[in-house]
């Protein structure tokens, strides 16, 4: 089995540089005096990336890049961690007794447009780590249980996961979705439960596992593709006469171990919260944030987990409320938190 896992904890220590010394605020101000460098800043708001990711949104050498990284790491401005071969990187939180001042620096920072260019270099990246997880699922889906249970038991978390959806109320009449259904493993218990069941992933592969595990249910509907499809295709089925009117909004999203392996799970949960209705559910199980860099090899892992804080953040920025979590350790060190969000009314 894989070492012992480290759970990362949201540091603590902002302020100082790597080796524990304070930061200057002369420092502070030397690596806020280059455009590139408050522009690296803008684009870690939401997201950690990689050196080769900010090369390739960039378009500069790495040379040049690494140069103006290493100013920013030293200002603790951003901070920097090492997965395996690649360092991501990703902005400071401000703390410490430059809280005031790096949030005010922060949002004056973000209030800024980005180029189109960098858009589009944002673009390339995103759908090249979608690209990797499709292809990494089209080479593996008959390993899929395999490549599970080598992070963690389907059983621990989805039990966890059915005994948050007990909490969300009577779905007997319901829309619910399952997002990335995988084989289709928790579908029978799902459609058991739910008026209607719709289950989305984008690959083809992995779509077709799940309607073989499914293909008994009548209530259960496939689609391909990913959150952003989901509204449309809901707008779509409650307009036609032969869906039997489906809503246009879902009662219950489910998000089962999937956003690890999505290339931007800030805006898979933006997304889906924007499909669920005023008081609508959502529950997420997901790793904690770990560094077990083989999981990215061999179970198509695009992220090491996830701050508990950051998944709260995430949802809370997307309109849903913390209404429940449970933490669950695995033998092998990982850890799963399995999360019961609300959208606010």
């Amino acid at each position: 089995m894989s070492p012992t896992a480290h759970i990362h904890t949201l540091d603590s220590n902002a302020n100082s540089s790597e080796d524990g010394t304070p930061v200057a605020l002369s420092n502070v101000f030397k690596a806020l005096g280059d455009n590139l460098r408050t522009q690296i800043i803008r684009l870690l708001k939401d997201d950690s990336l990689s050196v080769s990711e900010l090369c390739e949104v960039f378009r500069i050498r790495q040379s040049a890049l690494s140069h103006h990284l290493k100013i920013l790491v030293a200002a603790d401005l951003v901070v920097r961690r090492k997965e395996g071969t690649a360092v991501f990187y990703r902005r400071q939180l401000p703390n410490g007794d430059l809280r005031t001042l790096l949030e005010q620096i922060f949002l004056s920072i973000d209030a800024e447009q980005l180029s189109a260019d960098l858009e589009a270099g944002l673009v390339r990246v995103q759908r090249q780590r979608e690209q990797n997880s499709i292809e990494f699922f089209r080479d593996n889906s008959a390993r899929f249980h395999q490549q599970r249970e080598l992070i963690a038991s389907w059983q621990d978390y989805s039990d966890a996961t059915l005994h948050m959806i007990g909490r969300c109320g009577d779905l007997s009449d319901a829309l619910v979705v399952e997002i990335g259904p995988g084989d289709g493993s928790l579908l029978p218990a799902l459609a058991a439960m739910a008026g209607r069941v719709i289950a989305v992933d984008n690959s083809p592969l992995m779509l077709e596992a799940a309607r073989a595990t499914a293909s008994h249910l009548n209530n259960v509907d496939f689609l391909l593709g990913t959150s952003a499809d989901i509204r449309s295709y809901l707008q779509q089925a409650s307009n036609a006469t032969q869906s039997g009117h489906l809503p246009n909004t879902c009662s219950l999203a489910v998000a089962n171990m999937v956003l690890h392996h999505t290339p931007d799970p800030r805006n898979v949960l933006t997304e889906t919260a924007s499909c669920l209705r005023n008081d609508g559910w959502l529950v997420v199980s997901e790793l904690c944030a770990h560094d077990q860099v083989w999981a990215r090899e061999h179970c198509g892992d695009l992220w090491l987990g996830f701050e508990p804080g950051q998944l709260t953040q995430w949802a809370g920025d997307a309109g849903l409320v913390n209404r429940a979590e449970l933490f669950i350790a695995q033998r092998n060190g990982f850890q799963i938190q399995v999360r019961l969000f609300q959208r606010r009314i």
